[in-house]
């Protein structure tokens, strides 16, 4: 039960149980490390018009995925709301490892006009893992149910706030450290294994969602990881949760079914898991 002292993590993740591993090792290494109580809500599409994540495909009902990358991109924008606009909520992907006490970056401040704190570098601002201050946001978010209408919404908030910094509190990179940015380990605090082609986790689900008898839900290439040290924690966390009791089948839900999202066939990845391709296609770009 949430009290006062419960930190509420808010986690985007697949409804259609392509992400069980993901989302085991996060839960596992929350708990690993946080000193305070924690209370996850899963965010993943619903067929159930009650839910707040309700998406019907069909009849074009509840939230329009058509143009999301993610099975769950827009919803980090509702969760203000569904906090009733009190309080903190950290937002994050499922594909975090969590690798120091979440309490830190949940008293993170949030001062002056900002609403929200994140990474934020002249190159990104980056939203995958932030925490909310759900009153002062409020006044910037439209409402939920404006939100779920529009396919571009997730598009045109991540917009808006790159042309309004001042929205945004700045956070230490290491709580959002992507791929792992030349970091030592121990200088993260939580790692974000973003590029989509090369999670740790794929090389436990694919077979599983494979024998299971569907397909998963990114359809990009598949590559092996740049650091493999950032690979092998994701798989020590694995053992390590499955050897305290913790089980893939805590998190099946009934599948959803088909969703409509853009495709990642094309999908590039990121300059620190492939650098290569992104000076590549800057040469392009600028013909050298």
């Amino acid at each position: 039960m949430k009290t006062d002292d419960t930190i509420s993590v808010f986690v985007g993740c697949d409804p259609n149980n392509c992400d069980l591993e993901q989302m085991m090792v996060l839960d596992y290494s929350i708990h690993k490390h946080t000193s305070v109580p924690v209370e996850i809500v899963w965010m993943q599409l619903s067929r159930d018009p009650n839910s707040y994540w309700y998406s019907n495909p069909e009849t074009g009902e509840g939230w329009d995925t058509t143009k999301w990358s993610t099975p769950f991109s827009g919803f980090r924008w509702a969760i203000p709301e569904y906090c009733d606009y009190s309080g903190r909520a950290i937002y994050m992907d499922a594909d975090v490892v969590i690798l120091d006490d979440l309490a830190k970056l949940w008293q993170h401040p949030i001062e002056g006009r900002s609403i929200v704190a994140a990474k934020t570098n002249a190159d990104m601002t980056r939203l995958c893992t932030c925490v909310w201050d759900c009153n002062k946001a409020k006044e910037v978010i439209p409402p939920v149910q404006q939100l779920r209408k529009d396919p571009d919404s997730h598009k045109h908030m991540m917009k808006m706030l790159k042309r309004h910094k001042k929205l945004i509190e700045p956070y230490q990179d290491s709580y959002n450290c992507v791929d792992g940015e030349g970091l030592a380990i121990e200088d993260i605090r939580v790692l974000h294994y973003s590029d989509m082609g090369t999670q740790f986790s794929h090389k436990y689900a694919i077979p599983r969602v494979n024998a299971e008898g569907f397909e998963h839900w990114f359809d990009g290439k598949i590559m092996p990881h740049p650091r493999q040290d950032l690979v092998k924690i994701f798989d020590k966390y694995y053992d390590e949760a499955l050897a305290s009791g913790y089980e893939l089948d805590s998190y099946r839900v009934d599948p959803f079914g088909t969703f409509p999202k853009k495709s990642q066939q094309n999908y590039k990845g990121n300059k620190v898991t492939r650098p290569n391709v992104s000076k590549s296609l800057f040469s392009r770009l600028f013909k050298r």
